[in-house]
């Protein structure tokens, strides 16, 4: 007897609206937390005291390290080059606050789709 396994690439409704859910929380504390510092911080001396510290240094190399990774989902994504270098740009200056941002536009794009969400405009050329 021959089994005939089927590929689904249809996102689950729940597992959708989970990842849509952390997107916008995560993207909605990263904007009010960016907002607070640039209003009552001073990013000029608190940057230099973390560039300072040792784990300071490893934090942000971790954290750019992820933005580095992240932009290059990406490029690879987008076929604009372009619209790429501009969400790369963001990327770099406003972080994980644009990954959320990217997620919930990319999510939106998919339609549903799992390999629209990972692949972008690239699964239509498949």
């Amino acid at each position: 007897m021959e089994s005939t396994k089927t590929t689904s690439t249809t996102l689950n409704t729940t597992i959708y609206r989970g990842v849509t859910a952390l997107a916008l929380i995560g993207f909605l504390i990263m904007f009010f937390s960016i907002s607070t510092a640039f209003i009552v911080g001073d990013f000029s001396a608190e940057g230099s005291v973390i560039l300072s510290l040792a784990w300071g240094k490893v934090s942000l190399i971790d954290v750019y390290i992820g933005f580095l990774i992240f932009s290059g989902w990406i490029i690879y994504r987008e076929r604009s080059i372009g619209r790429s270098l501009i969400w790369v740009i963001f990327m770099m200056i406003f972080g994980n606050m644009t990954a959320c941002l990217y997620i919930l536009f990319a999510l939106r794009q998919s339609r549903g789709d799992w390999s629209r969400f990972w692949l972008g405009q690239r699964t239509e050329a498949s």
